[in-house]
């Protein structure tokens, strides 16, 4: 198994608005009604959001790839991109996502440790999340990776508010 690696950009919107949509339908579609999944989806994964996303000079996104084919998706965002006012010396995970085939082999940990050096990089002294409260499997994953929560804020799918943890992790 090859694991690659590569950042977004442009020419990848539609590779990029695909994999976005199917895997947060894959994660979210039998934990929410359809009518509010159908109005996040088309609200998020618009080829003209997914293009104003990745012209935006303070979040970035990458693929991981396996044996050349794209297996799930990072994105990481800095300065006023990051969806809380956290500081400058933040770095915000905005998403990590796996498709269903490509999970439990360590994926989402490549990802994970791909914004820990962009973090490093940018001389971030902590990196931050969301993630839905009712989302057990990505919380044990996040804490047994160093994350504590600090704090909740609300998430909107459609019309229904969710609460997401922030989980935060101070970096060296």
């Amino acid at each position: 198994m090859n694991i690659n690696i590569k950042r977004c950009n442009i020419v990848d919107s539609h590779i990029l608005q695909e994999i976005g949509y199917e895997t947060f339908n894959e994660t979210f579609k039998n934990l929410n009604s359809i009518e509010n999944m159908n109005v996040y989806l088309e609200k998020a994964f618009n080829i003209e959001q997914v293009e104003k996303e990745l012209a935006n000079t303070s979040s970035q996104f990458y693929f991981i790839m396996i044996d050349k084919i794209v297996a799930g998706y990072l994105k990481v965002n800095t300065n006023d991109a990051q969806s809380e006012e956290m500081g400058d010396e933040s770095l915000e995970i905005e998403r990590i996502y796996i498709k269903k085939d490509f999970q439990k082999h360590g994926l989402g940990k490549y990802l994970l440790n791909k914004a820990l050096e962009i973090a490093e990089e940018l001389n971030k002294s902590k990196i931050w999340l969301g993630v839905w409260e009712k989302n057990e499997n990505a919380i044990a994953f996040y804490k047994k990776m160093g994350f504590v929560q600090t704090g909740t804020h609300s998430f909107y799918m459609g019309d229904e508010e969710q609460i997401d943890f922030i989980m935060t992790k101070t970096l060296n």
